[in-house]
Parts: structure tokens; sequence; C-alpha cells
């Protein structure tokens, strides 16, 4: 099996970084995936399947790391704007940190959708194009899918110094619930 990898898609400062995985394009279907997220309630890990929300809306806000000041600015300003999106549409944050790690944030900022990790694998950045080889981090992308698992928005961020563009993402949101 042979992996893209592209070559200074995605930088920072003056650090030129390949991205392993092919783009994803509008109307390519979703890869699956299964991903941890940390139960405080339970003190346990689960396993989060995309197939786990068949049926509905998904934005997935992809994330180098919650201990970056960036990152962590993108996620709050995602839960912030999901008071804005339809009810359906579920919010995730993917990074590779750990679950325990993205537990703790949670809590400390309060936020209400899922946190995400792929701290297990390779496969979810490889699967959605955004593996950065150098950092063995995701990039920063955002990834709209619709009720039919299809891809409705795909926004890869080349400088991961700057945030998304949320705008963008939103209007995909309601666009894929037939707003």
């Amino acid at each position: 099996m042979n992996i893209e990898e592209r070559h200074g898609e995605a930088f920072e400062f003056a650090e030129h970084l390949t991205v392993i995985g092919r783009k994803l394009r509008i109307g390519d279907t979703a890869p699956a995936f299964s991903l941890d997220r940390f139960d405080a309630v339970e003190g346990a890990i689960r396993t989060v399947l995309l197939s786990d929300t068949a049926g509905t809306v998904r934005l997935l806000n992809v994330v180098n790391s919650l201990d970056t000041p960036v990152c962590q600015v993108e996620t709050r300003r995602w839960e912030k704007l999901r008071a804005d999106l339809p009810n359906a549409v579920t919010v995730y944050t993917i990074s590779m940190d750990l679950p325990f790690a993205q537990s703790r944030w949670n809590l400390s900022e309060s936020v209400q959708h899922q946190l995400l990790s792929s701290h297990r694998s390779k496969q979810f950045g490889r699967d959605y194009g955004v593996l950065l080889k150098q950092w063995r981090l995701l990039q920063r992308a955002v990834f709209v899918i619709d009720s039919s698992d299809l891809i409705a928005h795909a926004e890869y961020v080349a400088d991961q110094m700057n945030e998304p563009n949320y705008d963008a993402a939103a209007v995909a949101v309601q666009n894929a619930s037939g707003l």
C-alpha cells in the first residue's frame, strides 16, 4: 500500500512539514474511524466510532495538541459556535493527545463537545490526510461530514499558527443539515 506524502503542505514559521495521507475532497466518503475518549464519570477509556453518529451531520475539528494556545483558542471557539449550529450536529475535537490529558483540559474549560484521541494509532491521521510526519501530530483541519457519510467540507490549514475559516465550515454544516 502506497501512502501519499505531501511535502511542505503544512508549516510553522520556517519549518516545512510533510503531511501523510491523501487530501479528502467534497463528495468523498468519510473514512471510518475508531478513536478514544476518557469517560471521567466511569474512569475508563471508551472507543468512539464514526458510525456511532451515523445519519447525522458531524464537524471534526482537528488540532495539533490541546497544549498549544492556537488549538485551545480554536477548540473554545467551536464550543461557542456549537450554540449556533443545528442541535443534531455532533462536534468533535480530535488530537493525538492522551485521552487523560484531553479530559483534564476539557474539565478545566467546561467544554461540552467530545474530545477524541488518536494516540493509539496513526490511522486517523493517514486516512484523513492530516498526519504530520516530523511531529507525529495532526495537521490543523476542519471536516464536515453529512448524514450520508460524505465529506461536505474539508479545510486543511497550511500555517499551523492560523485558525481555520469558521464561517465556511459553519455554512457547510448548515447546508449539510438542509438549512
